[in-house]
């Protein structure tokens, strides 16, 4: 059963790599650097940094892999623990998709990254479905 409504790749300085947002309400380059900036600034406060963080209706979850920042958001009725499993699903498939070595060739052009939501689409909540399961 799908749970992730959201979800973000970060590099290491907040640049998104990939996303997918199931209502769009911010620019993605910009919640990228919020992400990143929070993220620092909890580091700074506690060892490991920010994990998790709940806004209004949405949980959000954060967990580093490599190089980078996973950030995935669900319905508040999910449990934390079904989150993050799904969220490690999407850092495997994205670590085996784009392994370390992959990106010393990488001219740094982040079209490259847009059919991942293909890779991931069992993971995703679907905006249409869920519109017409509300009738």
């Amino acid at each position: 059963m799908p749970v992730l409504q959201d979800i973000w790749i970060l590099t290491h300085t907040g640049t998104v790599l990939f996303c997918r947002v199931f209502e769009a309400q911010m620019e993605k380059q910009l919640f990228g650097a919020l992400m990143s900036a929070l993220n620092t600034f909890a580091e700074q406060l506690a060892d490991g940094g920010l994990s998790n963080f709940e806004l209004s209706e949405k949980k959000f979850v954060l967990k580093k892999s490599g190089s980078y920042t996973f950030i995935a958001s669900s319905s508040k009725k999910v449990k934390e623990k079904k989150l993050i499993e799904h969220l490690e699903r999407v850092i495997e498939k994205f670590n085996k998709k784009f392994p370390e070595d992959w990106f010393k060739d990488w001219d740094c052009d982040i079209s490259v990254f847009e059919g991942f939501e293909e890779e991931i689409g069992e993971s995703l909540e679907n905006p249409i479905k869920q519109f017409w399961n509300g009738f």
